[in-house]
């Protein structure tokens, strides 16, 4: 239930934090005269299918910066543990107890609002448990999306244990097709060589260029300006040109054998 009393349908929770490895505050990054992190909640307000907008950040208090700022930007938010996300995420959603969930995280300021709703009303529509555009990837790294029920989320908040499942959040989810009902959301063309989030340095030169160029004149630009503007400026591709994508994924893949190790165990 949401603070008036009413059902929220459909909570979006942004993950968001300081101490990122690659590029620290990344999030708080100014572009264009404002964080990030605001242009990407800019653009996820206008999102149609989205009930309930909040971030969920750490109660490190290397994060106050984050709470501070979505008190400015009126956004909900909330606190929780810094390296276990899982935990955070499920806890952020407790508080409104949705019936459905869109996972996003906070580096990701060329959101699409539009791909966002799509992800959701096919979601909704197929009556998934789960659905994600990033499970085989077509779309550019940084429209990632995950949408799932509520009741999904509590289960694997109890039950996933190993360090990718509580880093990640939807990993546990993708793992059980025999007991929930998985979807899969594809574009086309296959546009997945393309990296829109941000987690190097190149990254934030990449998105700072594309505001810098369609921001002014289109505050609410969207995905096809983007492709249209990397037409006419194919080598705006360079400056991130060689990152590889989901390495943070990797490395808690790596912890996932070495736990395993650890306890002399498998898990599924």
């Amino acid at each position: 239930m949401s603070a008036n009393g009413k059902t929220v349908g459909v909570l979006a929770i942004v993950q968001a934090r300081v101490s990122s490895s690659r590029l620290p505050a990344k999030v708080l990054q100014p572009i264009l005269g404002k964080p990030m992190l605001v242009r990407q909640l800019e653009r996820l307000l206008r999102c149609k299918k989205v009930d309930k907008l909040m971030v969920a950040t750490s109660d490190d208090s290397t994060d106050l910066p984050i709470v501070d700022l979505c008190a400015t930007e009126s956004i909900a938010c909330f606190r929780g543990s810094l390296n276990d996300v899982l935990d955070r995420f499920y806890y952020a959603a407790l508080t409104y107890r949705p019936l459905h969930v869109v996972r996003l995280t906070g580096d990701c300021p060329l959101t699409d609002p539009a791909l966002i709703d799509a992800v959701t009303e096919y979601h909704i529509s197929g009556a998934y448990d789960f659905v994600s555009n990033a499970t085989e990837p077509t779309f550019p790294d940084g429209l990632d999306v995950a949408v799932f029920r509520f009741a999904l989320l509590e289960r694997t908040w109890r039950d996933a244990r190993l360090p990718s499942e509580r880093e990640h959040v939807t990993p546990y989810m993708r793992r059980h097709p025999e007991r929930d009902k998985i979807g899969i959301y594809k574009g086309s063309p296959d546009r997945s060589h393309l990296r829109w989030t941000v987690d190097e340095p190149g990254d934030f030169a990449f998105v700072k260029a594309v505001y810098e160029r369609l921001y002014p004149n289109k505050p609410d630009f969207d995905s096809d300006d983007v492709y249209r503007l990397l037409e006419r400026e194919p080598g705006l591709l360079q400056l991130n040109d060689g990152v590889r994508r989901n390495h943070g994924l990797q490395r808690s893949l790596q912890q996932d054998s070495e736990w395993k190790e650890r306890n002399g165990k498998s898990h599924t």
